[in-house]
């Protein structure tokens, strides 16, 4: 496998329409005011965050679990900043719409700037043949709420190539998540 730089990212989101909508450039100002950085960067590509969220909360007292996840377990939020209460987390999703290519594996990891506040960004690997929002978890692991900037840079995609094309792809088994679009609670 061969990690794949910013030429590539930039070549296979114009052909192949990978990454909709793309930005070539890293942007970390916008009309003269700081953002948190997002778009193509070295060997990478920065998504944003949309502006609607889920917020976790425990008020109806609910058991968190992966195979009947009750939805009442959120509070729904659409804004351009989000606050998460302490030691709770919120969804998000990407403004950025993926369609990956047969023979590329997506590792995603959370921007310094938001490490480095005790905010922890948590995506699943994006497989061959995925397509769709990304699906995004922030843990808040500070004992202070904590504040997500919507359209703003929240995690690095990284594009690892393999020397072949998978046997099966994420579409030929018609994975549960394919195609998603908005925040995506998890499915049994």
């Amino acid at each position: 496998m061969a990690i794949k730089n910013d030429i590539w990212i930039s070549q296979m989101a114009k052909e192949k329409e990978m990454i909709k909508p793309f930005e070539e450039n890293l942007i970390s100002e916008i009309d003269g005011k700081k953002v948190i950085s997002y778009g193509t960067s070295s060997y990478g590509y920065d998504v944003r965050c949309a502006g609607e969220f889920k917020v976790f909360t425990n008020i109806n007292s609910a058991i968190v679990d992966p195979k009947a996840f009750d939805s009442k377990s959120f509070v729904d939020v659409k804004s351009d900043v989000c606050i998460i209460p302490p030691n709770s987390f919120a969804l998000a999703r990407t403004v950025e719409y993926f369609k990956i290519p047969r023979d590329i594996l997506t590792i995603c990891v959370g921007k310094s700037t938001y490490a480095r506040c005790g905010i922890i960004v948590n995506v699943t690997p994006l497989e061959p043949e995925w397509e769709g929002h990304i699906t995004l978890e922030f843990s808040n692991t500070t004992p202070l709420p904590a504040r997500i900037y919507a359209n703003e840079g929240v995690a690095q995609i990284l594009f690892l190539q393999a020397d072949d094309v998978c046997q099966t792809s994420y579409k030929d088994r018609m994975g549960k998540y394919q195609g998603q679009t908005g925040v995506t609670l998890p499915r049994a």
